[in-house]
């Protein structure tokens, strides 16, 4: 056991974490801090999931940090090409030297009258306990239990002669070259991941229980290209940048002003893609409003050429149960696979796993309420960067960073060592955390926090009113109390270590 200390410990160094490293080497440079990452490399996300094709699902100058201009031509960037960005910016800015790898944070347990946290950790696969203490805690560990992915319990899956594998899970030597391929789902991860194995397998079939809406859009953003020809990259970027999300908000808007016409848009734009003559209804007109759930976006309609090729299909229906050659639907039809991968979503993680306890009481998340989308109810000095829903992660995720900043330095300036949002308002109702249909969503959104009917406790999904809040907003808002421990704890505090 050790006890260094540390003004901030930052778990998670994916996209978020090395994000939150640059916002507080710039904006606190006299902090001292450390990243903590359970896996043994940078990227989170990006260096996890190595399915074919893997890529991301919002446009780069909005994904990209809002410091390092995405210089790349495609704005739909492949998964490979972010890891590299993200290591880069890591170790442009002796980010990477501030990591201790293969600590996994277990426990967390705040004291007031010291206004210290202590954090205990497992390091390696011995599992040795490593303890640290910090002021704060910035939790950028996103959403997930990178363990294992969701799969339902499938009847009759122990009876397929084939190779069943989680795209969370895939694996380096599986070769589907010739072989006859069921991808299971309909997201994000589903359309990615059908028309790349397409392209060797001998046939794929998405099979999918409910469609969703799938949108093409080209992987090159034209405007951006002839921007950065013509401008100084920082100029260009943000020029993109502003447009992407000005874009993004007014489609999402339209989504929720004008649902049916956005739908009616939407499916005109497949139709085209697929012909007159393909069952749009059946296989591509979701039964709930474009945004209800996440919209799924494909580079230059390359699902929709794998399937007008033949190469690709899809079946909508419901899977009776796994056979040894397939799996048989409840319709009476059987698909024979070779290889069946299972796109069928995530679990939910809420902060990581860790536990936390608060002057020895245990915090359960659940009873909690989310405090300007980052920081929670009745926990001092504790923040959790958590990106939109309805647009780029990075947007929220460098609002959140900023924020965190301002407020350090606040109390810096004010003296005091505790920060902790309090829910003294009684006219805010409690509200689900998220307002979103997905499976994943309502799995979990039980042991999530709440968020509340009104400011700070409402969860926007809005950058231009975040930036307002957070970038321009006021610190001391009434609902954030800020405090001094008491005056003997101060000989108490554990020697600061430069990192």
């Amino acid at each position: 056991m050790t006890n260094e200390h540390f003004d901030v410990l930052i778990v998670g160094a994916g996209l978020s974490g090395i994000g939150a490293a640059f916002h507080l080497q710039k904006n606190c440079p006299g902090k001292t801090y450390a990243i903590l990452e359970g896996r043994d490399s940078i990227g989170g996300t990006w260096d996890l999931f190595r399915y074919p094709g893997i890529r991301s699902d919002s446009d780069m100058y909005t994904l990209g940090y809002s410091f390092k201009p995405w210089t790349e031509a495609k704005a739909i960037a492949d998964g490979p090409s972010i890891l590299k960005y993200v290591r880069e910016t890591a170790a442009d800015n002796g980010i990477d030297r501030h990591i201790r790898f293969g600590h996994m944070v277990k426990h967390a347990s705040w004291s007031s009258e010291d206004a210290v946290w202590t954090v205990d950790t497992e390091r390696g696969a011995a599992k040795e306990p490593v303890r640290l203490t910090a002021n704060f805690i910035f939790m950028c560990s996103g959403y997930y239990d990178y363990e294992k992915g969701y799969t339902p319990d499938f009847a009759g899956v122990e009876s397929f002669m084939g190779s069943l594998v989680h795209p969370q899970k895939w694996p380096e030597d599986l070769d589907y070259a010739g072989k006859r391929v069921v991808v299971i789902g309909s997201g994000a991860t589903a359309v990615t991941l059908v028309p790349e194995m397409a392209a060797d397998a001998a046939h794929v079939t998405m099979l999918q229980r409910t469609p969703t809406y799938v949108v093409s859009r080209p992987a090159e953003d034209g405007v951006a290209n002839w921007l950065r020809r013509n401008l100084p990259a920082k100029v260009a970027y943000g020029i993109t940048r502003w447009k992407n999300v000005l874009l993004g908000m007014f489609f999402y808007n339209l989504s929720r002003r004008k649902p049916e016409k956005v739908k009616q848009m939407i499916l005109r734009g497949v139709r085209e893609q697929l012909g007159p003559d393909y069952d749009v209804k059946t296989h591509f007109t979701p039964p709930y409003n474009p945004w209800d759930q996440r919209l799924c976006l494909v580079p230059n309609g390359d699902l929709f050429d794998a399937i007008k090729q033949g190469r690709a299909s899809v079946v909508t229906d419901h899977i009776e149960r796994f056979t040894e050659k397939g799996i048989l639907l409840k319709s009476g039809q059987e698909l024979e696979a070779d290889i069946v991968v299972t796109a069928t979503g995530l679990n939910l993680k809420v902060l990581g796993g860790i536990e936390l306890h608060v002057d020895g009481k245990h915090i359960n998340f659940a009873d909690t309420m989310s405090y300007k989308g980052m920081m929670y109810s009745g926990v001092p000095n504790f923040a959790s960067a958590f990106g939109y829903t309805n647009a780029s992660w990075t947007l929220k995720c460098d609002l959140t960073c900023e924020y965190v900043c301002r407020l350090l330095n606040h109390m810096d300036e004010t003296g005091t060592k505790q920060a902790t949002p309090r829910l003294n308002d009684p006219d805010v109702k409690e509200e689900p955390w998220l307002d979103f249909s997905s499976g994943y969503v309502q799995r979990s959104v039980d042991k999530f926090p709440k968020q509340g009917s009104k400011k700070p406790w409402k969860l926007y999904q809005n950058y231009a009113l975040d930036i307002m809040a957070l970038k321009f907003g006021e610190v001391e808002d009434g609902a954030m109390e800020f405090s001094k421990p008491a005056k003997k704890a101060e000989s108490r505090e554990p020697e600061r270590l430069a990192s």
